[in-house]
C-alpha cells in the first residue's frame, strides 16, 4: 500500500519518529512518503494516512491540523491513524493529549491515536518555549520510546494487512510529491 505519513515538528523531534514509523512500514512492505503536512495539498494518490505532530500548550502544530481540516473529506475515505509526540516527563497519555485530538480523530474517521514522550532540548527552544516548559518542570533529554514506536507502527502494517484489495484507493494513479525534511 502506498501511505502518507505527514508529520508536524518543531525541532525535528517528532520527525524522527515519524521516520521510524516509515521504515518500519516500509520494512512491511509499504511504500512511504513523509512530508510535513504544509507540503500536503490532498491526500489522492495514497491508500493509508498517518499524521503525527509535536504538542506544544497542549495542542497540534498548526500545519497539522490544518491537514486534518483541508483533507478531512479525503481522509474519511481511507485508513487513518494520527499520533502525538510532548513533554518528555509527564505520562504519554497527559503530557501529549491535545484537547482537539478528540474531535479531530472523529472528524476524519481516524482508527486510533498513539501519543508518544518526546525530547528536550532547552538549547533549541524560544524564550517563550522556554518559559513554557520550566512551568511544567520538564527533564531534558530524550524520552521517545523508539521501540514502542516501532511496535505501533507494526500495528498499523497488520491493520493494512487485514484491509481487503476491493477497500483500497487508486493510489498509483497519481504522482507523490517530494518530501521535505524537518
Amino acid at each position: 500500500m502506498r501511505i502518507l505519513l505527514a508529520v508536524a515538528s518543531r525541532h525535528h523531534g517528532t520527525w524522527e519518529i515519524g521516520e521510524v514509523i516509515a521504515r518500519r512500514l516500509r520494512e512491511r512492505g509499504h511504500d512511504v512518503d513523509q512530508r510535513a503536512p504544509e507540503d500536503v495539498p490532498t491526500v489522492a494518490g495514497h491508500d493509508a494516512v498517518v499524521i503525527g505532530s509535536a504538542v506544544y500548550t497542549a495542542h497540534w502544530l498548526p500545519a497539522a491540523r490544518e491537514l486534518a481540516d483541508r483533507c478531512a473529506e479525503e481522509l474519511r475515505t481511507r485508513p487513518v491513524w494520527t499520533f502525538s509526540s510532548g513533554l518528555a516527563t509527564q505520562p504519554a497519555n497527559s503530557a501529549n493529549s491535545p484537547l482537539e485530538v478528540a474531535a479531530l480523530r472523529e472528524r476524519i474517521g481516524a482508527r486510533a491515536h498513539r501519543s508518544f514522550r518526546g525530547r528536550l532540548d532547552r538549547s533549541v527552544l524560544s524564550f517563550t518555549e522556554r518559559a513554557i516548559i520550566a512551568g511544567g518542570r520538564a527533564r531534558e533529554g530524550d524520552h521517545r520510546d523508539m521501540a514502542a514506536v516501532t511496535a505501533w507502527a507494526d500495528e498499523i502494517a497488520d491493520a493494512l494487512a487485514a484491509v481487503p484489495p476491493e477497500h483500497r484507493s487508486a493510489a498509483a494513479s497519481r504522482p507523490a510529491v517530494g518530501t521535505r525534511l524537518r
